[in-house]
């Protein structure tokens, strides 16, 4: 939020706001859309899909609980992602930056991220990979397949790896009971694994995933209070090269969307990364987030 005018009203409702703070999955009523017109949400999550592009995923029946989610809530229809291959994307998504872009890059990236900026404002994180081998690995073993490091961007980090950030990398089978109770971060980033996120397997197979998954999630009380959910996917299968990754679906959840809401506005993922952080009330945006369109008018 770049600027306010500061009334008794914003002063008292600050108030409030620093008494209750958003830590933990708590009921703290309705969120209140700020001026830029993001609403604050307590809880933010990203589901992050490979491969696909718009038209193979939306009006696909293989994918019948997407197509519903993007039907009840928001459908970005002119999202596009930035870059093939994956990992470019990732980064962008956590960055604002698409480099690099080789998937099997094992260096370390110093830019301003997601994690920098989340511990900058207090607030908490995870990324929760299904199928990382242990707490905190930020190794690139293909022998761990159906996880990669590549879909993993918080394991390249310098603000995560050999830091006390990395036991915030943890195993999907976590976001279960966390869920359970009641114990998650402010910020959490979904990678479903190589089989679960239709890069290597069916749509239908990450559909059903998603199904068991996150539904739990959209209909837990709390998320239809103060919860946010972005599900998209990373780049679109290869042919497809518009605005550098092609054509993908981008799907926005939460209580406080418009209903039924299509959006033909252009996006990229470094709105996403926007979204996520004005969502959180965060206002130092890393890379081209800090210029990227703002997703308000999903709310």
């Amino acid at each position: 939020m770049r600027y306010m005018v500061i009334t008794m009203r914003s002063l008292a409702l600050s108030g409030l706001l620093l008494l209750f703070g958003c830590g933990g999955l708590s009921s703290r009523g309705t969120p209140t859309p700020p001026p830029n017109g993001t609403p604050q949400f307590g809880h933010v999550f990203l589901v992050v899909e490979e491969n696909h592009s718009y038209s193979d995923v939306i009006g696909n029946s293989q994918m019948p609980y997407l197509n519903n989610l993007a039907s009840q809530y928001g459908l970005a229809t002119q999202y596009f992602a930035n870059i093939h291959p994956s990992l470019g994307n990732y980064f962008m998504l956590t960055t604002g930056l698409d480099t690099p872009s080789d998937d099997l890059f094992n260096g370390t990236v110093s830019a301003d991220n997601v994690v920098r900026e989340l511990v900058k404002a207090g607030k908490s994180w995870k990324c929760y990979a299904e199928n990382l081998p242990s707490v905190g690995y930020t190794g690139n073993d293909l022998v761990f397949y159906p996880y990669v490091k590549w879909h993993n961007p918080f394991a390249y980090f310098t603000d995560v790896t050999g830091t006390s950030e990395a036991n915030n990398l943890v195993s999907f089978d976590q976001f279960k009971s966390d869920l359970a109770a009641g114990h998650l971060p402010n910020y959490s980033f979904i990678v479903p694994n190589m089989l679960d996120d239709a890069h290597d397997g069916p749509l239908a197979v990450a559909d059903l995933w998603l199904r068991v998954n996150i539904d739990p999630l959209i209909s837990n009380p709390v998320f239809q209070k103060d919860g946010l959910l972005v599900i998209l996917f990373d780049e679109s299968d290869g042919n497809d090269t518009a605005n550098g990754g092609g054509h993908v679906a981008a799907v926005v959840v939460s209580a406080q969307a418009k209903k039924g809401f299509q959006s033909t506005t252009m996006y990229q993922h470094q709105s996403t990364l926007r979204l996520l952080l004005q969502g959180l009330g965060v206002t130092s945006l890393p890379g081209a987030a800090a210029s990227a369109p703002s997703m308000g008018e999903f709310f």
